[in-house]
């Protein structure tokens, strides 16, 4: 071959060479791994926000669906390589906390988060993008229970022994809505212990290991009351249980619910696209409307009778309960030691 034939092959394959790795980065740029619940919380979030303004605009959304523990567990085992396989993951701001402080999340630009000037005053923090929230209540069915005083020991009621439902996978608002049942305190662990035994020996609540078993039981009266997000509640009323939910006097138990980005995320750009479209206003009014938790952003308008069931009164604004992250941090692994242990066992 002569010298410059060959060395135009040289080019050719070159040239193509490199488009190649072009086109290959190009899709790699619009390839989003996301970490999420199962479930129709996924489905909630593929229909409002994944589906129209990601993957309608030619994103591709690889879901990695799993439970809290194992992805945060997988999101601290990848702390040491070079890259991830995740780029957004879905979680309580709980969870987010503990992964910040072991040093596995990215600390986020809020300014590539447009729709971020929004949220409300005091959600936004460093590692943790607010989406939507809710607090923790009493569930029941009003053609059994009649008779309710608005406490939280409404479920330790031994007038209601095998009829009432405890949620494995929310175990850390049991066991604080126990503290605060025991003392009036959120992280009361030595009082949550003896409340939740006496609950275990005096009303034997069933273990229901996630929301869709929870709302199965109340359907089918196996169980009569719960304590579960006011969220959660309103979705089963809007399906057809004959639910209502209750505040408690104790106060609600805030849980935040949102996404991170962890810090060996191969795609940290198409991840802020990512949360920038997980808060945007027009998606979040109808996946609020479906499922009943209050937005973070504020710039979410939603029709008044829908409004007014989700939102929290002046009074219970000024009780909601929030966690103190850094002492949970600090304790879970105990706590849910014990609670496998001791209560389930």
């Amino acid at each position: 071959m002569e010298r410059r034939t060959f060395i135009g092959h040289g080019l050719a394959l070159a040239a193509g060479a490199s488009l190649t790795a072009s086109i290959a980065r190009a899709q790699g740029a619009n390839r989003i791994v996301v970490a999420n619940w199962g479930g129709d919380w996924n489905d909630r979030t593929v229909r409002h926000v994944e589906a129209p303004l990601l993957e309608s605009k030619g994103y591709t959304v690889v879901r990695d669906l799993n439970e809290q523990p194992q992805r945060q567990a997988k999101l601290i085992a990848e702390r040491q390589l070079p890259r991830g396989t995740t780029d957004v993951n879905h979680f309580g701001e709980s969870e987010a906390h503990f992964l910040s402080i072991n040093d596995a999340l990215e600390t986020l630009d809020y300014a590539r988060i447009p729709n971020s000037a929004t949220l409300q005053p005091g959600m936004r923090r460093p590692y943790f993008l607010p989406w939507l929230y809710s607090s923790w209540e009493i569930v029941y069915n009003p053609a059994k229970v009649g008779d309710l005083t608005g406490s939280l020991m409404d479920l330790w009621n031994p007038k209601y022994k095998g009829k009432v439902g405890v949620m494995d996978q929310n175990y850390p608002s049991s066991m604080q809505a126990a503290s605060l049942v025991s003392s009036g305190r959120m992280n009361d662990f030595d009082g949550a212990k003896r409340a939740l035994l006496e609950w275990k020996k005096a009303v034997a609540p069933k273990v229901v290991p996630s929301h869709q078993q929870a709302a199965a039981a109340l359907k089918a009266e196996d169980i009569w009351l719960v304590a579960n997000y006011r969220a959660r509640g309103l979705q089963w009323q809007k399906d057809g249980l004959n639910v209502r939910t209750m505040y408690p006097k104790e106060g609600g138990i805030t849980t935040v619910f949102g996404a991170v980005i962890p810090r060996r995320a191969a795609n940290k750009e198409g991840a802020y696209v990512y949360l920038n479209a997980l808060i945007d206003p027009v998606a979040m009014r109808g996946l609020c409307a479906e499922n009943f938790y209050t937005p973070s952003n504020t710039a979410v308008t939603m029709p008044n009778d829908l409004g007014t069931k989700i939102a929290y009164t002046e009074s219970q604004r000024a009780t909601l309960k929030h966690w103190d992250y850094g002492y949970w941090a600090s304790n879970q692994a105990i706590w849910l030691d014990w609670w496998k242990k001791e209560f389930l066992g």
